[in-house]
């Protein structure tokens, strides 16, 4: 299944989200590294939202986020 990729910040908690599916209730999580959670969907195990905490802190302190997850990126084809 494609789907766009969804990005919002939560500046209270601090933590950006990037999703293919809103978050729900059967979903499985585990920690990849330190404050990078996945969320997993639980037939297939497939990454379907990732959350990224101490999100600014990050960026302030110019570590940045590695990823340990293959991404394709790709534009809808158009009619």
């Amino acid at each position: 299944m494609v789907a766009s990729l969804t990005v919002k910040y939560d500046a209270e908690g601090d933590i950006l989200y990037l999703g293919k599916t809103p978050p729900y209730a059967g979903q499985e999580s585990t920690e990849l590294d330190y404050g990078l959670i996945a969320r997993l969907n639980p037939t297939s195990r497939d990454v379907e939202n990732l959350e990224i905490l101490f999100f600014s802190t990050r960026m302030k302190d110019g570590q940045g986020v590695d990823l340990p997850v293959l991404a394709d990126f790709r534009l809808p084809k158009t009619a």
